[in-house]
């Protein structure tokens, strides 16, 4: 009797088709990158990647899988206390960008210029899950407005570093950038005339 089911040696095509997938949004953003693109990046038929992710919406949804938990590195952030949280925050930030996992970060900052999913991803990601839950952590006024305001630095720093790739800022060392970028990051964060005129 002939076996039934999935063939063999098809276990790793989801894991091929993410791969591709986040090259291709990386390479080309949401606008650009198709299906059947990444289904030949991936060396798949076209079919599966529907198959397993539904449209190009969901195998976008889940190539940029964020590679960090704000749970996680939050409190490692502020556990040396506020003097120094800027600079910390940004070397993280590159960190993660200069990371394995940063591939997938990439693919979304590059589409988040065509595709409102891919603004909305980002903007909720930075704003609410990192440096909102930053900015309440540090229990000062406004951590939304705190959260934006850092935001316009990471966000512009990671196009201009990773996207457009200025060379000052592309060429420069996390340290460096850390030093240049953190005193505004820290003034975002936890001076309270920042604010002042939103009492």
């Amino acid at each position: 009797m002939p076996r039934t089911g999935r063939r063999p040696g098809i276990g790793g095509t989801r894991d091929k088709i993410l791969a591709a997938a986040r090259a291709r949004f990386g390479e080309e953003g949401y606008d650009g990158a198709t299906i059947r693109g990444i289904a030949s990046a991936a060396g798949v038929d076209p079919a599966m990647v529907p198959h397993y992710f539904g449209s190009k919406e969901g195998v976008f949804l889940a190539a940029v899988e964020f590679p960090v938990d704000p749970a996680v590195f939050i409190p490692r952030l502020l556990e040396p206390g506020l003097d120094g949280l800027g600079e910390r925050l940004v070397s993280f930030f590159l960190e993660t960008w200069d990371s394995p996992a940063g591939g997938s970060l990439l693919a979304l900052i590059r589409s988040v210029v065509s595709s409102d999913l891919a603004a909305d991803l980002m903007r909720e990601f930075v704003t609410r899950e990192v440096l909102g839950r930053l900015a309440v952590a540090i229990k000062l006024d406004h951590p939304q407005l705190r959260a934006g305001l850092v935001a316009t630095q990471l966000v512009g720093l990671a196009m201009l570093r990773y996207v457009i790739k200025v060379e000052s800022l592309a060429g420069a060392s996390r340290g460096e950038l850390a030093r240049w970028i953190g005193p505004s990051i820290q003034r975002y964060l936890t001076d309270r005339a920042v604010t002042a005129r939103r009492r």
